[in-house]
């Protein structure tokens, strides 16, 4: 079993050239020839101890450790997005990183976040990924096998929102999950906040902003 370390660098989707990363510091390491059924017992294992996060792709198993920013900005984007849902009275249920996975299609993953907007999805709806390592398993093409409809990716400081389209991903600027989202606000609400900030505090005003259009 090859074991593959990569800290602090950026997997896909890839940000344009010349950008840099934030500090975000996880850490992912990559367990290559794993069977699915060894990927199956160590998800299951979860609910006995702590453990990184996984996701897994033909074989490929990552393990990641997410830094403090990470689940700063992932904790933010979903409550923003939770606020929105709730001022525009649009059902959004959340699972958090509850586990995906599909055995035929030999793919799985704990998204960030993820969510359904209709009862009856056997999919997520929206997936969400804070983006901060590279060279990891490839969540897009784990989350197109699994059927995800919406993924929106935080690289640096912007959300890179993919839509599924017949069967492919592509890139888009208007969410389906969620219409009328303005991604710039959100983007500058989280780029502003820091591990002193009051969160509760900026879901306030991001909420009276919403009220006011």
């Amino acid at each position: 079993m090859e074991i593959m370390e990569h800290p602090g660098r950026q997997v896909t989707p890839p940000a344009p050239a010349g950008w840099r990363l934030e500090g975000g510091h996880d850490q992912v390491v990559v367990l290559r020839g794993v069977s699915w059924e060894q990927y199956a017992a160590l998800d299951r294992a979860k609910a006995d101890q702590p453990r990184p996060a996984i996701a897994y792709l033909d074989g490929e198993l990552e393990l990641v450790t997410t830094s403090t920013r990470h689940e700063l900005v992932k904790t933010l984007l979903a409550r923003l997005i939770e606020a929105f849902a709730e001022e525009r009275r649009l059902r959004l249920d959340g699972f958090g990183d509850a586990t995906v996975r599909n055995k035929r299609r030999r793919a799985g993953a704990e998204p960030d976040e993820w969510y359904r907007i209709t009862r009856t999805s056997k999919v997520p709806d929206l997936v969400i990924e804070v983006v901060f390592t590279s060279d990891g398993v490839d969540k897009l093409e784990v989350y197109r096998r699994l059927g995800v409809a919406e993924v929106w990716c935080w690289i640096n400081g912007k959300i890179w929102m993919y839509r599924l389209v017949d069967g492919a991903y592509v890139e888009a600027t208007e969410s389906r999950a969620l219409p009328g989202v303005d991604l710039d606000r959100l983007e500058r609400v989280i780029a502003a906040a820091d591990e002193e900030s009051d969160q509760t505090a900026l879901v306030r005003a991001y909420r009276r902003s919403l009220a006011k259009r």
